[in-house]
């Protein structure tokens, strides 16, 4: 059976966190208990690190611990450090992001390394994300649904343009795998000044995400284009770019992840996907941030190319249902 302790050692006025083999969702959450009791001890350390010399796989979970550990330690002002940092975790580190905001020093290079990021490097957080045929099958989903967005182009653009002022895209920051950030393309079904309304409207779904059914923000064409789905074909071509798949999980943005708890990561094992369990069993009707946990880790357990292939044909079907909405 794997080590997970990941009890602290103390070192003068620093605390020194041997981290396991692996750091998935058991050790994350350990970790996390063991830096919060750190940080609420009567003798606080003034500085914290965490060795990651033998740990060479980290998931989502883990990347979530360290962005809740490096929050905390900040606002306690107390430094933290990753040491021993191997390449595998490195590769992770560096497709994130974090590498830009974390102090590092890795096995190979105390200064600042540079990892090749290639697949063998990267964790295999799940079976979907080294599948080649599933990635065969978003590619050609992706040029066949930017042939159609193309078609459909030139009547969508008028139609948003003579509804509202504004530009035709709408584009968000979204957390792909593991965290990675991405740009998300849509086509605009909001009134150009909508974020800085979203404070007035009434939010209908918990803390976590925001629903409201009659959003006032939402244009006259922008119901249409949401109900029948039109306004994510431009998504396509972040399927094409590989940020995304036809199949997933719901892609959500940065402030969403950043009060999620440790173990909600785990919902970003997988890429996100324009559609999945969450658009076929529910989509706008779902108000429970839990529920939504629900159905992408219910996606990860059930998945399947058959059961990706499923779920298209399910949406489709849900498309063009009287009620459909959008996510």
């Amino acid at each position: 059976m794997a080590n997970t302790d990941v009890q602290p050692m103390l070192l003068e006025d620093a605390a020194i966190i041997k981290l396991p083999k692996h750091l998935s969702v058991i050790e994350a959450v350990k970790l996390k208990e063991k830096f919060n009791q750190l940080l609420q001890s009567s003798v606080m350390p003034s500085q914290i690190i965490l060795d990651f010399s033998e740990t060479d796989f980290i998931d989502s979970s883990g990347i979530g611990a360290l962005v809740s550990n490096y929050k905390e330690a900040r606002e306690k002002r107390v430094e933290f450090l990753l040491r021993g940092v191997t390449p595998p975790v490195m590769a992770v580190l560096e497709m994130t992001g974090l590498h830009n905001v974390l102090r590092i020093e890795s096995l190979n290079d105390l200064a600042k390394p540079t990892v090749d990021l290639t697949k063998q490097n990267l964790p295999k957080t799940h079976p979907s994300i080294r599948s080649q045929v599933k990635r065969s099958i978003d590619i050609l989903g992706a040029i066949v649904g930017l042939l159609i967005t193309a078609i459909l182009f030139i009547p969508i653009a008028i139609a948003i343009k003579i509804d509202s002022p504004g530009p035709i895209f709408f584009s968000q920051i979204r957390c792909g795998w593991m965290g990675k950030r991405f740009r998300i393309w849509k086509f605009r079904s909001m009134f150009v000044n909508a974020e800085k309304l979203k404070n007035s409207i009434e939010n209908q779904a918990d803390g976590k995400i925001f629903k409201n059914e009659n959003d006032p923000r939402i244009t006259v064409i922008g119901r249409f284009l949401r109900k029948t789905s039109l306004d994510e074909l431009p998504q396509f071509w972040n399927v094409l770019k590989g940020d995304m798949s036809l199949v997933g999980t719901r892609p959500p943005t940065p402030s969403e992840v950043l009060i999620y708890e440790v173990p909600e990561w785990q919902r970003l094992d997988v890429k996100p996907g324009m559609t999945g369990e969450w658009q076929v069993n529910g989509r706008s009707k779902i108000r429970q941030f839990e529920d939504i946990i629900k159905l992408d880790l219910r996606y990860q357990t059930r998945w399947s190319l058959i059961y990706d292939i499923q779920l298209i044909l399910k949406t489709l079907t849900v498309v063009f249902q009287k009620e459909s909405g959008a996510a």
